[in-house]
């Protein structure tokens, strides 16, 4: 607990800037989910109509909450090389304020969505519930599927990690998971994931695969 309490406290700046970020984006997400009198333009695609839907998807969805939660915790307090942090950060800060751009300037959405199920159980409440938190509008890029997408590859360069094979590769198969629930629940289409997908090959490129400048810049330096 000692341990935990000085390490909130000597990166106390970089909590505040998560936070800070969190507290802005939220205030736009909310204000986007409620706006009217914008057109929306509707992303289904015929291919759409052929992935089934499927409720226990919901649990992989859910998971992305604790999967995002504790990538973000580990880099920002049991992560002593920066660079790596930043990495993350500013992938996940690309992806969510594009979001927030895309979202203002091409209002967007489906209509998917399945409000009758053939069958009823825990997780077609749990779907229900979901529907009516997250509205079907403004959905591309994929939230769920970026930020999964960038935590993955953090968690997969982390020097760290490097002998943590079970660590790593779960958070693969969660990822993929996460991203085929997104599709499986209806709350995006597949351009949606694809959009995603090619924002994430942006910041693997600019911020993982090509370093130009060598650093060495610890947390304690």
């Amino acid at each position: 607990m000692e341990f935990l309490k000085e390490r909130i406290r000597e990166r106390r700046k970089e909590i505040a800037l998560i936070l800070g970020f969190l507290v802005v984006y939220m205030i736009c997400f909310t204000w986007l989910e409620n706006r009217t009198g914008v057109p929306i333009h509707m992303l289904e695609i015929r291919a759409d109509d052929f992935i089934p839907f499927c409720e226990y998807f919901i649990i992989p969805y859910f998971l992305w909450f604790g999967y995002i939660a504790a990538t973000v915790v580990y880099f920002t307090l049991f992560q002593n090389d920066k660079n790596e942090w930043w990495r993350l950060v500013l992938s996940l800060g690309f992806g969510m304020t594009l979001f927030i751009v895309v979202s203002f300037v091409f209002p967007n959405g489906h209509t998917l969505r399945e409000y009758s199920f053939e069958r009823e159980n825990i997780f077609t409440q749990m779907v229900r519930m979901l529907y009516k938190a997250d509205t079907s509008t403004n959905v591309m890029p994929s939230i769920h599927v970026f930020n999964s997408v960038a935590c993955c590859i953090a968690l997969m360069n982390a020097e760290s990690l490097k002998n943590h094979q079970v660590i790593r590769w779960g958070s693969f198969v969660l990822t993929i998971l996460i991203i085929a629930s997104t599709m499986f629940l209806k709350q995006h289409t597949i351009l949606d994931v694809i959009v995603a997908l090619f924002l994430n090959r942006i910041c693997w490129s600019a911020l993982y695969n090509y370093r130009t400048v060598p650093v060495s810049w610890s947390f304690e330096k």
